[in-house]
């Protein structure tokens, strides 16, 4: 060992026993005296100051020309991303398709959600149960979900769907059937919804979004591919449509009570749970019965759950919505439906082969079933039996 490696020996042993005793009592502030050595302890127990955290991303709109623009203030979209981040059902964005399933909602699910309320053009509440399975509801009834109130692609569907399955259809089925729609967004739009879209079905809306979220309905901005309803309707036609009906209800102050741009909707339909379509036969009951079910009929809520004259329903068929333009198209739902036809064709040859070969729900309806009913109606009413 050199004179100089003997000299600097020491100073480095001490430094070394600064740096153990700092290490074993944090009480000692003391740094040792060499500067270099408290640099390494600085770095060693103190977070590092100097590096930036990574760049965030905007996702509140996917910069993709798959995405469907979003209209609205820097405050809602704020409140909007606060309520993505917290919400663990529906994820803030996705890009692409979202890959969704379409299983049947379980009993369980349906148990749940029947007391959910929904609301019709004047505020009115109704149990979601009373849509379907209500005294009064049809035995079948096609429940479709749309997104906000001035998504110009839901209007074209529903366009569509009124001139391919109007209610007068809906009659000739042997087993009454019907159909009902439910938005995201306020009731006091409702009105102008069905106005700009001609819907002959009722409309309802569920501003909280559970029965979206409990159904597994998510949200996405994604367009993904036009289906055949759009009947060669662009992006920019749709998008300016909404802004124009987001304009006429400034006054109102409406503007933004649309309802959630990502959320997405789809299609259930409700059927009886037993196995057979056959009308059930009630037991006959006297006059007094009647008056006293008269007398009390205001006291129960729609659907309630103890009534004995309500059928017991559950979901046969359904499909979720992966994209903001993913609604079952028409051959689709008047098949399971059990309508004849296929629906309006549409001029672009290529889409609508895709329309009638592509099934996107999941299930299986009581129309197979009903066709026999018309067969075996049919060939009673029919003059009898030869001999």
């Amino acid at each position: 060992m050199t004179g100089e490696e003997r000299l600097q020996s020491p100073t480095i042993a001490e430094d070394k026993k600064s740096v153990a005793e700092v290490k074993d009592d944090p009480s000692k502030t003391e740094p040792p005296s060499d500067s270099g050595v408290s640099s390494k302890l600085d770095a060693t127990d103190k977070p590092d100051q100097d590096v930036k955290p990574p760049p965030t991303t905007e996702t509140s709109a996917p910069a993709t020309k798959d995405a469907e623009p979003v209209v609205r203030s820097t405050a809602t979209t704020s409140a909007t991303a606060a309520q993505s981040n917290d919400d663990p059902v529906n994820p803030q964005d996705f890009q692409g398709e979202v890959q969704t399933t379409h299983d049947l909602p379980t009993i369980e699910t349906l148990r749940k959600i029947e007391t959910y309320t929904v609301l019709d053009h004047d505020g009115k509440s109704h149990t979601f149960k009373s849509l379907y399975a209500g005294r009064n509801s049809p035995r079948r009834v096609l429940i479709i979900f749309v997104r906000h109130f001035f998504c110009g692609n839901c209007q074209e569907y529903l366009r569509t769907l009124s001139a391919s399955i109007t209610p007068d259809a809906l009659l000739q089925l042997p087993v009454s059937t019907f159909i009902a729609v439910i938005g995201c967004g306020a009731p006091e739009l409702i009105n102008s919804y069905i106005q700009e879209t001609g819907c002959p079905f009722p409309v309802y809306a569920d501003p909280t979004r559970r029965l979206y979220d409990e159904l597994g309905m998510v949200r996405t901005l994604a367009l993904g591919p036009r289906p055949a309803y759009m009947q060669g309707k662009s992006v920019a036609h749709t998008v300016i449509s909404g802004v124009v009906q987001g304009l006429k209800q400034v006054k109102s102050g409406l503007v933004m009570k649309m309802g959630d741009q990502r959320q997405v909707g789809g299609e259930f339909l409700f059927e009886p749970a037993a196995p057979t379509l056959d009308t059930p036969i009630s037991t006959p009951r006297s006059e007094e019965d009647k008056k006293l079910e008269l007398a009390h009929e205001d006291d129960k809520p729609d659907g309630h759950a103890d009534d004995p004259k309500v059928e017991e329903k559950r979901v046969t068929w359904c499909h979720r919505m992966r994209t903001t333009r993913d609604h079952a198209e028409m051959p689709e739902l008047m098949e399971v439906l059990g309508l004849d036809g296929t629906g309006a064709a549409i001029k672009d040859k290529k889409r609508w082969e895709k329309a009638l070969q592509t099934r996107k729900g999941t299930g299986l309806s009581m129309a197979s079933q009903m066709s026999r009913m018309s067969v075996d109606t049919t060939h009673t009413t029919g003059g009898g039996v030869k001999a």
